[in-house]
């Protein structure tokens, strides 16, 4: 599976995995706290604002969006439709932020160190019957299967573009859906097989 992250020297690369998953996790309470379109636009830009300081690129952040634009415009269009044009934006501002911070996170932070300090802060909970290390192998699952999930949608889309496919729902989509299907079987037998159900 893919690994997000992209080696460099800044700030963010260097702060502690911890620090950095905390400072995530409050930033995502309190997007969704927050009700302001104004305050929503601010907290994307700021966002945006942190990658040059990563030394990452503004084409870097949009990769991580790109995949969802479909998602994203039919959001926009049935909130509009529902809600009004300023909720739609803010719908779709405040997830485009949530996914820009994660993705953040996950571009200065190593796979191993993040599931490292999961597991470590999860030992806590442990009194209380979880399993760290379960815990900790779900969450890192869910992390890596988006970037692979956009990858296969990419690879569908450009095979069946040069059929003339590539606006097909149902000829991106099923191929797209018995791919991800497969590689979940694949990663539960290996789970399997190392013994984690047992």
């Amino acid at each position: 599976m893919l690994d997000l992250y992209s080696p460099g020297t800044s700030l963010l690369h260097r702060l502690p995995p911890a620090a950095k998953m905390l400072a995530m996790l409050i930033g995502a309470t309190l997007l969704f706290l927050n009700e302001s379109l104004p305050i929503t636009v601010a907290a994307t830009l700021g966002i945006l604002a942190l990658y040059p300081i990563a030394q990452l690129t503004l084409k870097q952040a949009f990769a991580q969006i790109r995949p969802l634009l479909i998602i994203f415009v039919l959001f926009f269009a049935v909130q509009w439709y529902f809600s009004g044009l300023e909720l739609a934006a803010y719908v779709v501002l405040r997830l485009t932020a949530l996914i820009l911070l994660a993705s953040l996170v996950t571009l200065t932070t190593r796979s191993s160190d993040m599931i490292d300090t999961m597991t470590r802060g999860l030992r806590h909970l442990k009194p209380l019957g979880v399993n760290p290390e379960k815990v900790s192998l779900a969450i890192s699952l869910a992390l890596r299967f988006i970037p692979v999930l956009a990858q296969i949608t990419r690879e569908v889309r450009e095979a069946k573009k040069t059929r003339g496919l590539e606006r097909s729902v149902i000829a991106v989509a099923m191929p797209m859906a018995i791919r991800a299907i497969k590689m979940a079987d694949d990663i539960s037998d290996a789970i399997d097989s190392r013994g984690y159900r047992s």
